[in-house]
């Protein structure tokens, strides 16, 4: 078989579930062959081929290039030749894919451009401005595809010089074809007008030119689109009004057209032009707010529209927030038409919401609890109302008190036909009276003119408790609001909703047990303040109820299905779970093993498929929860439950636990004191290259590697190999933190003459890359790592450690880097062991005393006697991790997801030393010592003349005291 041949056929297996995990792997083992990126877009671009291997080609080339392309430093990791052919071959044929393989096709060009483009990528900008034609409209699309994909990457970016001069660079190629191409392409719909597939074509591109018309002003209006203001804006407006039956599809009432995609593109480059370039824009606001009343006022309901209601609204919010403009909607008559015409119609829940609640649960709870879908109406509404509200507060909430006085009216009238009405009161007096955002935290402060807790015991309570209901959406309603005002409710309150909440947990309405489930989670995370690390619920609240509801909630993830998809499909039971199982701490310890072995048979069938990150994420927090809180007699058998079902994982390379297991297992190591022999295999296969390839499994696999040899370093006989790992991450300004706490650990732990034949190595590298690459973090790290040599083994130690690189280097590193830096270091506890190591290295060490007294002392006391005195010692952070702060665990990939639940705690070397009570004393005792005695090499009084007037001043504090 030809190499194309091979790899196509691996891709067409890679597609079916029973031959999907060995295709992978001999896709993977292909990898590293010269030609496989090129192999993967020649199988991309064989029309030949199934549909179904192309994609997946184009899957996997993505992902390879986002693995091989460069490295942490920015070094290509292909050879020369295939860098060249690959960004040689792959615009052509981008531009000549059907579209869903130019999706995947162009987020690997954006991987590309990330590193290469412009510097190592010059001919790209004329090769794309040069294809543009004023009349192929098949080329267009291909080529604004591919300048898309590069140039959306600006989007989120921060502002640099870098960054405006690739931005720069772009402009002075594209943008006089790019308006050129805007004025033809509105010229030939014009002419088309009874064209249908030519106008299809020339909406495509018009789509594609007004997400270019963003990504050229995203950062800053460029002076040609500021002098072409009236003829860009003009045409985008004229394309915000335009309509064309021939355009429609009326019998589908869910997919948004090329036009409502186009229409929604604009208003984003408007509400982009309103926000940021108000001098420029300001004149033309005003006739696109009128356009934009008119196409709010006239559209359907239908679900394809909600995407063109979802933009505009937010240019409506985006007008309001200017207090100029804000005036047109400052009155009550303006306001009454604005909740009449366009709040009070998005807001109302549609027969398209009711259906997407019945056919599709988790999707509807995703879109209406977490706000996950930025283009629903509600949501849309829900920022346009905060931003009326917050400014004209009395106005708003009074004029919609007056509506919804109406709408309960109605719904009392007759609840079970009319109880869409209470759902919109429900809904609107929850906006109304929440200040400010809806946080993780829920709400912090309320709306004065309104009464929470009235409006909870009158309206919710009784949706709550009921045995019956109009709708089981009221009853959703009810457990919403406590979701959002849960911090509003005292204690009392919320420990007497937890047992209906509860109930809830034994329904088979799927939404209305998910949100009890996310409601009971959000509780039992109430802190005490939001600067608190204590929660208001403990152990104590949870204990006689901890056990059932983890049965629930085990019992509804069980019941969801035994395939891989739908069974991990609900993150919220999961995550509910594991808050459960945290807050109950070791009140259920007796039940663990029956939860252990209920987590490791989910591990087991989502391991087949891994299809929800957060699913994931959180049944290994729950692991991880009860391996913290259980006793260290039953911690063995725990680890033999895991093991099995762990080494399973890790021998068929599920590359999506692998970074959960390495952590769970080196927290065992780190909780047990020993290293069980189960675990202990992993030791050599530790070491291997391949493991540490993987971006997401560097900081994990760097915990197991420091346990095992914390807890038994003869587990390496032969350190050469572990060294390399070192040298490995210390290299790269990605993981150089993680090469340091390696070392320290290899540094303390190993004995000295098993590394002694190694200690010039290990210096001459750390030296090479402070001289060739260093960064301000890595200084820092150097330094707390040289103290650290200092406060464990003495200064004469750390110096000739230095000096054996070369006779003398030390006076430099320390003049040049130490001294410097040291006031930087704001950790706490790197600041505690710098200044400690210090101290120690002059008061103790001969050779610092007599080599480099007369050039680094007083220098070095200037520094440490400043560092005494100052107030400003830095910000240790509490030792809780904030959940519900961490970053979105949204998708598998190359990034870390840490568990908190059994989080390292940082070791400190010197833990009888408070550095909030006594540090300072410990050090000025120790200095004030050193300068009290009779050292012969040491000249006290011109050693104290060399120092600041500041630090004279201290010191004769430090001397007196």
């Amino acid at each position: 078989m030809s190499d194309i041949e091979t790899v196509a056929r691996l891709l067409s297996e890679s597609v079916v579930a029973s031959t999907a995990k060995a295709s992978e792997r001999n896709l993977k083992e292909l990898e590293n062959m010269e030609g496989f990126g090129l192999t993967l877009l020649h199988v991309v671009a064989s029309s030949n081929l199934p549909i179904s291997t192309r994609l997946a080609g184009a899957l996997f080339f993505k992902n390879f290039i986002r693995r091989k392309w460069v490295d942490e430093n920015g070094t290509h990791l292909l050879s020369a030749n295939q860098v060249e052919l690959i960004k040689k071959e792959i615009v052509p044929l981008m531009i000549s894919l059907p579209n869903n393989l130019q999706v995947q096709v162009g987020e690997a060009i954006s991987l590309i451009a990330d590193s290469d483009f412009p510097n190592q990528w010059p001919n790209l900008l004329q090769d794309l401005a040069y294809k543009l034609s004023p009349d192929d409209m098949v080329l267009n699309k291909g080529v604004l595809t591919v300048a898309h994909s590069i140039f959306k990457r600006w989007r989120p970016l921060f502002r640099s010089d870098e960054l405006f001069t690739e931005i720069k660079l772009v402009l002075d190629v594209f943008t006089v074809p790019f308006l050129n191409l805007l004025k033809s392409v509105d010229d030939q719909i014009d002419a088309n007008v009874n064209n249908v597939p030519q106008l299809n074509k020339l909406m495509d591109v018009l789509l594609l030119l007004t997400k270019l018309y963003y990504d050229f002003n995203c950062q800053d209006i460029p002076e040609f689109f500021e002098d072409n203001i009236t003829e860009g804006m003009g045409t985008l407006h004229k394309y915000l009004s335009y309509n064309n039956p021939l355009l429609e599809d009326p019998d589908d009432p869910d997919h948004a057209t090329t036009l409502i995609k186009v229409k929604s593109s604009i208003q984003e480059v408007v509400q982009l032009y309103t926000t940021r370039y108000e001098d420029v824009f300001g004149p033309m606001i005003d006739s696109f707010i009128e356009i934009t009343w008119q196409l709010l006022t006239s559209i359907s309901e239908e679900p394809k529209y909600d995407i063109l209601v979802s933009k505009s609204l937010a240019f409506l919010t985006a007008v309001s927030r200017n207090p100029r403009h804000f005036a047109i909607f400052n009155s009550a008559d303006a306001m009454n038409r604005v909740t009449d015409q366009i709040i009070l119609p998005n807001v109302t829940l549609r027969e398209a919401d009711i259906e997407l609640f019945e056919d599709d649960p988790i999707e509807y709870i995703r879109r209406d609890l977490e706000g996950s879908d930025d283009d629903t109406r509600r949501k849309a509404c829900t920022d346009f109302l905060k931003e009326l509200k917050e400014n004209n507060r009395d106005l708003v909430t009074n004029i919609f008190l007056n509506h919804m006085k109406v709408f309960f009216e109605k719904y009392q009238s007759n609840p079970s036909e009319f109880w869409k009405f209470k759902d919109l009161y429900i809904y609107l007096f929850t906006n109304l009276a929440i200040n400010g955002s809806l946080s993780n935290n829920g709400v912090s402060s309320t709306n004065s003119l309104l009464d929470v807790i009235d409006f909870f015991k009158n309206q919710i309570l009784p949706d709550l408790t009921s045995p019956s209901i109009p709708h089981v959406i009221l009853r959703i309603d009810a457990i919403k609001f406590i979701y959002v005002f849960r911090n509003q409710l005292s204690k009392v309150q919320l420990i007497e909703l937890m047992p209906v909440l509860a109930g809830f947990l034994q329904s088979d309405e799927y939404i209305l047990y998910t949100y009890a489930a996310v409601t009971i989670e959000r509780i039992l995370t109430i802190r005490e303040s939001l600067t608190s690390s204590k929660f208001i619920f403990t152990k104590d609240d949870v204990a006689g109820s901890a056990e059932i509801l983890l049965r629930n909630l085990f019992g509804l993830i069980m019941k969801q299905g035994s395939s891989p998809e739908k069974l991990a499909e609900n993150e919220f039971l999961m995550k509910a779970s594991f808050r459960v199982l945290q807050t109950a701490e070791n009140t259920i310890v007796s039940i663990y093993p029956e939860m252990m072995n209920q987590l490791i048979s989910v591990v087991n069938i989502v391991a087949k498929n891994p299809s929800n990150p957060r699913f994931s994420h959180y049944i290994f927090e729950s692991i991880g929860a009860i391996l913290n809180y259980a006793n260290i007699d039953i911690l063995p058998a725990l680890i033999e439950l895991m093991m099995p079902s762990f080494l399973h994982i890790l021998s068929e390379d599920i590359q999506e636990f692998i970074p959960y297991i390495f952590q769970i297992l080196a927290f065992c190591i780190e909780k047990g004191s020993t290293v069980p022999e189960s675990i202990k295999q992993l030791a050599q296969p530790l070491l291997a290259p391949s493991v540490w390839e993987l971006k997401g499994n560097v900081p994990a696999v760097t915990r197991l590697l420091r346990a095992f040899i914390k807890t038994d370093a003869s587990i390496f006989p032969d350190m050469i190999p572990v060294l390399g790992v070192f040298q490995r991450l210390i290299a790269s300004k990605a993981y150089e933190v993680h090469g340091f706490e390696l070392l320290e650990d290899i540094m303390l732990t190993v004995n000295l003459n098993i590394l002694r034949p190694y200690m010039k190595q290990i210096a001459v590298l750390l030296l090479q890359r402070l001289k060739n690459s260093k960064t301000e973090r890595y200084v820092k790290k150097l330094i707390v790592f040289l103290n650290l040599l200092t406060f464990r083994y003495g200064g004469n130690f750390m110096i000739q450690f230095i000096d054996e690189v070369q006779d003398g280097i030390f006076q430099q590193i320390w003049a040049t880097f130490v001294i410097p830096t040291v006031p930087t270091v704001a950790n706490l506890l790197d600041r505690k062991i710098t200044i400690v190591g210090i101290c120690k290295l002059i008061c103790e060490s001969s050779i610092f005393i007599t080599k480099y007294g007369q050039t680094l002392l007083s220098a070095t006391l200037d520094t440490i006697v400043k560092n005494i005195i100052s107030d400003n010692l830095g910000h240790l952070n509490t030792e809780y991790v904030d959940l519900d702060n961490m970053e979105e665990i949204s998708t598998f990939g190359s990034s870390f997801s840490k568990l908190a639940s059994i989080g390292e705690k940082p070791n400190d070397p010197i833990p009888e030393l408070d550095v909030s009570q006594g540090f300072k004393n410990f050090i000025a005792t120790d200095i004030k010592k050193f300068l009290s005695s009779n050292n012969s090499n040491v000249d006290t009084i011109t050693i104290i003349s060399q120092l600041s007037e500041e630090s004279k001043l201290a010191l004769n504090q430090i001397m007196n005291n």
